[in-house]
């Protein structure tokens, strides 16, 4: 365990750095400071602080950032340190998300690294009475090129001063082949504690004085409180302090075990709600209620073309509510006393939480200081959100630090999940096999739930324990709804559902996943029935370069050997079916290229399925950090294929019954498969970020596999053994 401590450091800025961020923002409901000292800070020693309100989320962002920032100032990497989400010091960025951080954070710090690199030359000129084109710049020394015994570090002239500068965005930036940091495998700057035990998440956390808390719930969602017997916790040991506001119950203790005790033993009585679909129910019940219609695309004629069709193919593909399945349940701690409140959380949009949590804590924004510590699991919107406005309540209501842990079954029945939806799709082919008709249906709820903006969501959604209202702020469902082939007749609908069954949030890469599942599926469908190669049948519809190169960089990896699916092969007489299959997207349309190709094998008779080998190519324009790149691929990889192979939330009508990791199993490491990465390096192309695109590709790859192998289409995620050997039979 580990006490909280505050930095020590000079901050750069303004008079008050709670006012750090002024300006609109690239990034989802955030702002950007045009001040050069909310970005940078040179301290006496030499040390570089780079500030950023994105946080670090197991991506490798911290060390990517810090390498962009010593490419541009000339200091070297060890010198940068990044200070992330913490509300009083960075700038607001709103939330880590949609792999957005390298390419509007990475952007932001080289243009302050510039604008800082110029102001320091500049004032070195005067220093030195020399030039500027006269100066040369390394690891943060400035010298006179004729005289290199004449010389003055940054340290030396900043002072520990701020700069008091603007970033105009007018400094130049280095070219790519000047790069001598970035572009490199530099070491992830926070493996090492990690590997210690060194690293403090915020399960690890102590500050001085806190109370530990657990939260009551209710047995069945949208139960309402009857009654509550304080006697059945006046004999436990602690003292035990019981906290109610309406459904929002907990206990509250001195020690940890004395709280879990309460919590388990407190008799409560609820009145049981009894009103969801089930999982048998849930896509009827999805395509059966009013929905908000968006079309994304439609280029008309597409009934026409349909009609005239040789051959019309249909089909609904199926996406189940996943959970985040965080290895480490959520934890936050608060400290709400007085007009201040500091709260502690593993948050992905740290001003934005703050600005919903200074409402429950009765505060102006400026007052509450929210800082950032890493959680053990992210990606998307679990349960931390949540967590945190638990401890705010019960901090400002006992006026002292309090740490809410939730359990297990706490993260899996409460947190956000990842949207159900429906896809469905009508195609049409000529006598020659060309696409001349493509009509995409989804219905989805909203692919998000957080709290971006105080006048979005109600505060009270955050407090555990409620049932989350419809959301009015309909997002996220169209990502990769729309493909990037170029054939006729298209048209793309999006249907979100007024409701959900489930609380609903961001999960990694929103629609990106389920639409690029029932596309590249569909494409496979397509393809099969024209009777030609897959990546052939695709590469008739691709007018990109890039992505062409992408597709063909994964087949010559893969050693993929053209012709139609299925191959229906076996390892032997008796032995398990063999197939491959593959999967292509552009991120979002317009971010990270990716080419997915898995090989798999089928137990026919138990209709379990292996993943053998993956193979992944992906074109992320200028990389970074290689090796940082790989690893994400592989986070990548890994996660979507639990997801495509194993994981679904299970609900009958009254409940959550997906609570442990026997009822909602992941993948485990003995089943994960060979990876094999390709990178395309595209220096003279803007950098994308990598946290989220070769997540969705995965299930479709998997997919088509399964078909190549079988003769089986599987339309329903995830491929479990029994829906398997259901299509076999």
């Amino acid at each position: 365990m580990t006490d909280a401590g505050g930095a020590a450091f000079a901050k750069g800025g303004r008079e008050d750095p709670r006012k750090a961020g002024s300006g609109r923002a690239e990034s989802a409901w955030g702002e950007t400071s045009t001040w050069l000292d909310d970005w940078l800070a040179i301290q006496p020693d030499g040390a570089v602080l780079a500030f950023s309100g994105k946080v670090e989320l197991g991506t490798g962002v911290k060390t990517a950032l810090a390498q962009i920032v010593a490419e541009e100032l000339d200091v070297p990497f060890e010198s940068v340190r990044m200070v992330m989400g913490d509300t009083d010091l960075t700038p607001n960025e709103g939330f880590t998300a949609g792999s957005m951080t390298i390419q509007s954070t990475g952007t932001a710090l080289r243009a302050a690294a510039a604008e800082a690199r110029r102001a320091l030359l500049e004032l070195a000129s005067d220093r030195l009475d020399a030039a500027v084109n006269e100066l040369t710049v390394e690891n943060g020394t400035i010298r006179i090129a004729n005289h290199p015994d004449r010389s003055i570090t940054y340290a030396e002239i900043m002072g520990g001063r701020r700069f008091n500068l603007q970033v105009t965005g007018q400094a130049p930036v280095k070219p790519p082949e000047a790069y001598r940091i970035v572009g490199v495998s530099v070491p992830r700057v926070d493996i090492p504690r990690i590997v210690s035990g060194e690293h403090v998440y915020i399960q690890d956390l102590v500050v001085p004085g806190m109370l530990h808390a657990r939260l009551v719930r209710p047995p069945h969602l949208g139960s309402k409180l009857v009654n509550i017997d304080e006697s059945s916790i006046r004999e436990l040991p602690g003292p035990v302090q019981l906290v109610r506001h309406g459904n929002f119950i907990a206990v509250v203790s001195e020690r940890e075990e004395h709280a879990i005790q309460a919590a388990h033993q407190l008799a409560v009585g609820w009145q049981m709600a009894g009103n969801l679909p089930g999982n048998q129910g849930l896509y009827d019940a999805l395509r059966g209620q009013p929905a908000q219609e968006r079309v994304l695309l439609d280029e008309g004629g597409v009934e026409r073309a349909l009609e005239g069709a040789a051959r019309r193919l249909h089909a609904i593909y199926t996406q189940p509510y996943q959970a985040h399945a965080s290895i480490g349940p959520s934890c936050a701690v608060a400290d709400v006393r007085g007009d201040r409140a500091t709260i502690w959380t593993a948050t992905a949009g740290p001003h934005p939480l703050r600005d919903v949590l200074a409402q429950l804590a009765g505060m102006s924004p400026e007052r509450v200081h929210l800082v950032n510590v890493e959680g053990a699991g992210g990606f998307g919107h679990n349960g931390a959100d949540d967590a945190a406005a638990d401890a705010v309540v019960l901090s400002k209501e006992l006026g002292r630090p309090v740490r809410v842990q939730w359990s297990r079954e706490d993260e899996f029945i409460w947190e956000p999940k990842g949207p159900a939806g429906v896809i469905e799709i009508t195609g049409g082919l000529d006598e020659t096999g060309q696409i001349v008709a493509w009509d995409y249906h989804l219905w989805s709820p909203t692919h998000v739930n957080r709290s971006p903006v105080a006048q979005f969501l109600p505060t009270s959604l955050l407090i555990s324990g409620q049932t989350a209202p419809a959301s009015p702020f309909a997002f996220g469902a169209e990502r990769n709804a729309r493909t990037n082939y170029s054939f006729s007749k298209q048209r793309v609908t999006l249907h979100y559902t007024s409701d959900s069954p489930l609380r609903t949030s961001a999960f990694r890469s929103l629609g990106g996943a389920e639409n690029t599942f029932g596309n590249e599926s569909f494409m496979d469908e397509m393809a099969a029935a024209a009777g030609l190669d897959p990546i052939e049948f695709r590469l008739r519809y691709l007018d990109d370069p890039r992505g062409r190169a992408v597709i063909q960089a994964a087949a010559e990896r893969a050693r993929w050997e053209p012709r139609p699916s299925p191959g229906l092969r076996r390892t032997g007489p008796e032995g398990a079916a063999i197939g491959r299959g593959m999967a292509y997207a552009q991120y979002e349309n317009d971010q990270a290229i990716v080419a997915s190709i898995a090989e798999v094998e089928v137990d026919l008779s138990s209709g379990a399925v292996r993943v053998t080998r993956f193979v992944v190519a992906q074109d992320c324009g200028l990389i970074i950090n290689p090796d940082g790149v790989k690893n994400q691929i592989e986070g990548n990889v890994i996660q979507s294929l639990s997801r495509a192979l194993k994981e679904e939330v299970r609900f009958d009508q009254d409940r959550i019954t997906s609570v442990d990791w026997e009822s909602y199993p992941i993948l485990k490491f003995s089943e994960v498969p060979e990876v094999e990465i390709v990178l395309i390096n595209r220096p003279d192309q803007r950098a994308v970020g990598v946290g989220e695109p070769a997540t969705v590709t995965t299930a479709a790859a998997v997919a088509n596999a399964i078909f190549d192998a079988t003769g089986v289409r599987m339309r329903q995620i995830p491929f479990t053994p029994e829906r398997v050997r259901a299509g076999i039979s």
